[in-house]
């Protein structure tokens, strides 16, 4: 609730089946700002129709704490648009963005807005080491490299969109109306300029990380598709290079077959091979270009974020 003339933060927190840390997330957000002492907050819970008891235990907080707000979702929207809708619904001159699972520690909340007082309009929390596990981190790694040499974009390495955002920022993303963002790619495209805080993200204590292999894809195949045109250009330039490749092979096959007929048999072996290796490359370009295709079509539909099913506490 608004007193005074306290500046005013949102603090959006996501969440999924967390039973086992709304209430643990809640409390700590509420002891920060009560240690901050000077600024007035809103902390927006958007769940996504989870399947265990999230949902009541929000409820209930929400009645003991009026700053508690929350959305439900109608179903499951997914890990990109569902967070995406929360920061819009926000009302405050910094908004934060946090997961609710503690991987990202909530008291880098005073840092973020620390330097937000110095004038930046965004703060991001960038991850040096993780203690998860070695293999997906490694793989993560590989992930923001790759994006990053194939971006037209300049984008932030090891970066989950953890962090707090200018309300202009915030204005800014409402005007791109894309209904299904690449934050993490929005907030580098517009230009302000980014301070970076370093932090070692924690092991999951409590509950199931919600992220799998196909989630994981899905980011990284929406954060090219996003802001790079490189994979499609990559196609041509393969399928020319192959294409002059087969031709040269052919001809030296036709003259050793001319000036070597006995002694040249036929190779079924080397024409399978080539069959499948050319087969192979058009498969995975024609599955480049089909993200493409569908990447445009999301945008041609323009379905919104998310439907939501109850709102506690917005009035």
């Amino acid at each position: 609730m608004i007193t005074n003339n306290n500046k005013f933060i949102s603090v959006v927190v996501p969440c999924y089946n967390e039973e086992e840390n709304v209430e643990a997330m809640c409390l700590t957000i509420k002891k920060i700002f009560e240690e901050l002492g000077n600024y007035d907050y809103e902390n927006i819970f958007i769940d996504n129709a989870s399947k265990d008891n999230t949902v009541n235990i929000l409820r209930r907080m929400a009645e003991k704490d009026k700053n508690v707000k929350v959305i439900v979702n109608a179903r499951n929207f997914g890990h990109i648009r569902s967070p995406h809708h929360g920061l819009l619904q926000s009302t405050g001159d910094g908004i934060i963005l946090i997961p609710c699972d503690f991987q990202e520690p909530p008291e880098m909340i005073k840092d973020f807005i620390s330097e937000w007082e110095k004038g930046y309009k965004i703060v991001v929390g960038v991850k040096k080491r993780s203690r998860e596990s070695k293999i997906m981190f490694f793989i993560r790694k590989m992930f923001y490299n790759l994006i990053g040499r194939l971006s037209e974009t300049g984008l932030i390495k090891n970066f989950t969109g953890f962090g707090l955002y200018d309300k202009k920022v915030i204005d800014i993303i409402r005007e791109i109306n894309d209904p299904y963002p690449y934050f993490r790619g929005l907030i580098c495209e517009i230009g302000y300029e980014i301070k970076k805080i370093e932090y070692t993200q924690a092991r999951r204590k409590r509950g199931i990380t919600k992220n799998n292999f196909y989630t994981l894809f899905d980011m990284a195949m929406l954060g090219i598709t996003s802001h790079s045109k490189v994979p499609l250009r990559l196609a041509t330039i393969i399928g020319f290079l192959m294409g002059t490749l087969s031709f040269i092979m052919a001809l030296i096959y036709l003259a050793l077959k001319i000036f070597l007929w006995k002694d040249y048999p036929l190779g079924f072996a080397s024409m399978i091979i080539g069959i499948f290796f050319f087969a192979s490359i058009q498969l995975f370009f024609i599955g480049i270009i089909g993200e493409y295709i569908g990447a445009i079509y999301t945008q041609v539909m323009k379905r919104p974020l998310v439907i939501e099913k109850e709102r506690i506490n917005f009035d």
